[in-house]
């Protein structure tokens, strides 16, 4: 048994982990770019068993939620603060030149943000984290400067899954890694899932004895682009996607209802229209299925090997006896990923695409947005946008024994109400507008304890935004403001505002906007409030649409 709580904070926790008198550990897992209906718990045809088991003991969470993209997500994951007050307003990537310099959009995780890796060190918990951070490139910015005692990370939002090749000139080759903040040397037979996992394990296992819970934050980078996988996985679904993009996507929204994921009578999205640039399954000719196929088996191997990878961290736990103390926290950062990485990374020299070569070293490629609608079913759309798809995550969640529960939770939650959720388990306090004498931006989410615990049921109100699009989700009512994309400097076109109903209508199919329009009208001034409250700097077109 661990060091019991402090009096004061026994009244802010549930009352059956109070009397456990324990301060748990905390694992969070977080995939990359992984869709909604992947995992075979959620739908997916693709062979996870130790994610599905995870969901099987614990809490499947049907409606969780992060930011359209990875590092807004990530900033709102470790702050516990909505993405545009803590650093993140849009990618740093992609910040535009009427966003530069303005409060929120400093590209990095920034000063005035609250980060859960400190205030639980601080709090007396051991911390960990290994692979993507995606939070800040410059020394004082990285993890071992916001709470990590120990970590192994990528800083960059992306990179080769294996050793990137020695004067390599393509830029997703060109990548930092740091060890506790100093330059580190990778290892010949180095793959990203591999390598992170058997890093935290030895930080785990090194910590072992000193009397602390941990804090663990596994942040891996598969199945992001490029789609790699190792030798002994690659061929794992071989001739598995031959019957193309509908046949798998209807497969998986069947097994969705088959599980009570969805009613029966559930109208799924409708697939983006077929075009010459964005062809369907039948307009393919033979050479491109069997190159379009052989995309989602690597996706797949990818999906699987993680999967694998997860089960050695849940063993590790299990057989050391820590699992049934550990709250397990897994989900992915985003919607899935349909867009064309090469546009803006270009292959360099010895870049080898070939139909032979696809998923090993040396090739660059992304599954596409056909593949990605695959993945977000049943939902609209994908990552970088706010429907549905972009920002509707899977997510499991294990609660320690004395709370666990099982089954399917469809109550709505967001990545920033993880940080809360975390400070209520661990019997600390919300540090409010401060922290060690400086001021913070005050934690915007809400511990999701209550929720876990079956105790409560709240009708969410959430808003977000990221390149222009924009929702506001009151209760089951979402008000969505999408914005096509556009090449950077370009200026978008105007707003388009819908209105749907989540309870009926979470395919987003059906617009009430011209039904409803005082309700269209009342959430669009919400929406404002809420973005002169955390200092959304919208694009010039978008600005003056409320």
């Amino acid at each position: 048994m661990r060091f019991p709580f402090l009096l004061a904070a026994l009244a802010c926790i549930a009352p059956a982990f109070a009397a456990a008198a324990e301060r748990p550990n905390i694992l969070l897992i977080v995939a990359d770019d992984l869709g909604y209906s992947d995992l075979g718990a959620f739908g997916g045809e693709i062979e996870t068993p130790n994610l599905d088991r995870l969901a099987e003991s614990g809490l499947q969470l049907t409606s969780m939620y992060a930011a359209p993209t990875c590092s807004p997500t990530r900033a709102m994951l470790m702050s516990g603060t909505d993405n545009h007050l803590a650093g993140l307003g849009t990618m740093a990537e992609a910040i535009q030149p009427f966003q530069r310099g303005k409060p929120g959009y400093e590209g990095y995780l920034n000063p005035q943000a609250h980060s859960i890796a400190e205030l639980l060190r601080d709090g007396g918990y051991r911390t960990s984290m290994v692979g993507k951070w995606h939070l800040g490139l410059a020394p004082e910015q990285g993890p071992d400067r916001r709470g990590f005692e120990q970590s192994f990370t990528l800083l960059d939002g992306g990179g080769v899954h294996f050793k990137p090749a020695p004067g390599s000139m393509a830029r997703i080759e060109q990548v930092t890694y740091r060890e506790n903040g100093q330059s580190v040397e990778l290892p010949e037979d180095f793959y990203s899932t591999d390598f992170y996992t058997d890093k935290l394990l030895a930080y785990l296992k090194a910590g072992e004895g000193s009397g602390k819970p941990f804090f663990a934050y596994a942040a891996y980078t598969a199945p992001h682009w490029p789609l790699q996988a190792p030798e002994p996985w690659i061929d794992k679904y071989r001739g598995r996607y031959d019957a193309g993009y509908d046949a798998v996507r209807l497969a998986r929204i069947e097994r969705m209802k088959a599980k009570g994921l969805l009613p029966a009578d559930f109208q799924p999205a409708a697939p983006l229209p077929v075009t010459p640039q964005l062809p369907g399954w039948a307009q393919l000719d033979a050479d491109r299925k069997r190159v379009e196929a052989r995309k989602m088996e690597i996706y797949a191997a990818m999906v699987s090997h993680l999967d694998h990878n997860i089960g050695r961290l849940l063993d590790y736990l299990r057989d050391s006896g820590q699992l049934d103390d550990t709250l397990v926290v897994f989900m992915s950062d985003n919607g899935a990923a349909g867009e064309r990485h090469e546009q803006f990374y270009p292959a360099g020299p010895g870049t080898d695409n070939s139909l032979r070569n696809l998923g090993r070293r040396g090739s660059q490629i992304d599954y596409g947005l056909r593949w990605a609608e695959v993945s977000a079913a049943p939902l609209r759309l994908f990552k970088g946008t706010t429907a549905e798809g972009g920002i509707s995550v899977p997510a499991i969640v294990q609660l320690p024994t004395g709370l666990r529960r099982q089954g399917l939770e469809r109550s709505v939650a967001r990545v920033d109400d993880l940080a809360p959720t975390f400070l209520a388990l661990a019997g600390l306090p919300d540090p409010g507008d401060s922290w060690k004498g400086q001021p913070k931006h005050p934690i915007t989410g809400r511990s999701m304890l209550p929720m876990l615990e079956g105790r409560q049921d709240a009708e969410p109100v959430m808003a977000g935004e990221l390149f222009g699009s924009r929702y506001y989700r009151e209760g089951d009512l979402k008000l969505l403001g999408l914005v096509p994309w556009v090449k950077p400097g370009e200026t978008p076109p105007p707003l388009r505002w819908q209105l749907f109903d989540l309870s009926r209508d979470r395919g987003e199919r059906q617009d009430l906007s011209a039904q409803q329009p005082e309700t269209l009208e009342r959430l669009k001034r919400a929406w404002q409030d809420y973005a002169r409250r955390v200092g959304v700097v919208a694009p010039p077109m978008t600005a003056q649409t409320p």
